[in-house]
């Protein structure tokens, strides 16, 4: 038995964040210098009673809408986000009721970041296989905007909000290939603080003093409860792991880059995935962007990517697929997918 997987859908917010709003409220940069830096135009931001559950519930809905899989069927679900409806339960929990599936199936949630989507598929792929899931329901949803600083301009001009939801299904062809695989993975934690919001867990928690903002040397405003980013840090991370991982899985798939009809990274900015690209060789008809629209999704970029590539038909019946995903942790992995 082999997993594939069956069907991506997504769903964005309906505010639009533009770079013409960003501009009028950042007086130093323009509208054409955001999206010069950034490769973004526009990003999706959450209603304030909108939590990663609704956007997520959104996406699956269209899945079920479709046929290509009812809610009966789906016996595991995973929901992969940082920004979860509560500290506990697990929103897994309250997705499987909200959408009305068996309460025979298995839910829990992943806790991580950038790299959430290769690993999400990764854990439903090993759930399929092993036998213990035909039909497994992954959600990538994030709303970092709740985090952020609204005077925060180093991530306010990336980050948006979305989400997708991809089933990994059961085929029982007989293939000397996988449909979803291999996959390979990286942590290295050391970076952890490089991209983080110190205060309001068990280790540092909420008081008086985490909610205060103060502004940093470029005049970035944030308190310790607000999302951090140290840059240049996630650039060179970035830029010397990934490259090592594109490596790494071609070496496991036995392939090169020339096997590999379209490259998909997670969504960072334009200025990192233009870096990448052109470091490891990839040549720009095979590498997929579509950041102008909605900015850096974290987890959901990878899923959303993938879906757009579909409907503008810039990925085939057949293509083999690389997807990388990177950032928060430090965390990262590959995978190849073979696109049905």
């Amino acid at each position: 038995m082999s997993a594939y997987i069956k069907t991506i859908e997504y769903y964005l917010p309906e505010t639009v964040l533009s770079n013409e709003s960003l501009a009028e409220q950042f007086s130093d940069w323009s509208s054409e210098k955001i999206e010069k830096k950034t490769g973004i135009r526009n990003r999706r931001i959450a209603a304030t009673d909108e939590c990663a559950s609704d956007l997520g519930i959104r996406a699956a809905e269209k899945i079920f809408v479709s046929g290509a899989v009812a809610q009966q069927e789906i016996d595991f679900v995973l929901f992969c986000s940082e920004s979860p409806d509560y500290v506990l339960p697990p929103t897994a929990c309250q997705i499987q009721d909200r959408l009305g599936i068996p309460t025979n199936a298995g839910a829990f949630d992943i806790n991580l970041g950038c790299s959430g989507f290769v690993y999400g598929i990764g854990m439903a792929q090993a759930l399929v296989v092993s036998g213990q899931a035909r039909n497994v329901l992954l959600i990538n949803a994030e709303t970092y905007s709740k985090h952020i600083n609204p005077l925060d301009k180093s991530v306010r001009t990336v980050f948006g909000d979305g989400a997708a939801a991809t089933v990994v299904s059961a085929t029982d062809e007989n293939r000397t290939n996988l449909k979803l695989g291999p996959f390979v993975y990286g942590t290295d934690g050391s970076g952890y603080q490089n991209l983080i919001i110190p205060a309001g867990g068990a280790r540092h928690r909420k008081s008086d003093t985490t909610s205060i903002a103060t502004a940093d040397r470029f005049g970035n405003v944030r308190s310790k409860e607000n999302l951090y980013m140290n840059g240049p840090e996630i650039f060179n991370f970035t830029i010397k792991t990934v490259p090592l991982a594109v490596d790494a899985i071609l070496k496991k798939s036995g392939l090169t880059l020339e096997d590999v009809d379209q490259v998909i990274f997670h969504q960072a900015n334009d200025y990192m995935l233009k870096h990448l690209r052109k470091k490891i060789g990839i040549p720009e008809d095979k590498f997929y962007v579509n950041l102008k629209e909605c900015g850096n999704t974290v987890s959901a970029s990878l899923p959303i990517a993938l879906k757009m590539a579909a409907d503008e038909q810039a990925i085939h019946s057949g293509d083999r697929i690389m997807v990388v995903g990177f950032g928060v942790g430090y965390s990262w992995a590959a995978a190849m997918i073979e696109w049905t």
